[in-house]
């Protein structure tokens, strides 16, 4: 895969949900913390802490060519996820501009913000 193949860095909340109706294949993945994910999450988000990305990578490894979104609270930690993942060599890897917070104002103001 070479350069012009890769998928935009960012993804908007809009798009994430679009992926999500269509059914196509992705893995959402939550880096935020265990207590913020008790708060809010989306439903089908996987939950991997940021903090705890490094011992946790090989979770990861049969993902390596998946559609991976990562997604934290405002978009911060999942941009700094997104880029070490594609670092490592996971081709297909998305950061959630916004976090939950924007999903919750856009998508589902069901889920609480905080």
């Amino acid at each position: 895969m070479n350069e012009s193949d890769e998928l935009p860095i960012e993804v908007s909340v809009e798009e994430v949900d679009a992926l999500r109706k269509s059914g196509k294949d992705f893995i959402l993945l939550d880096v935020r913390e265990q207590q913020e994910y008790d708060t809010a999450r989306i439903e089908g988000a996987r939950l991997l802490p940021m903090s705890e990305l490094r011992t946790r990578l090989g979770e990861l490894e049969s993902h390596r060519d998946d559609h991976i979104v990562v997604q934290c609270h405002h978009g911060g930690r999942s941009m700094q996820v997104t880029q070490a993942l594609r670092g490592v060599g996971f081709t297909q890897v998305q950061n959630m501009a916004g976090g939950i917070d924007q999903w919750s104002l856009k998508v589902d103001p069901s889920i609480p913000r905080y």
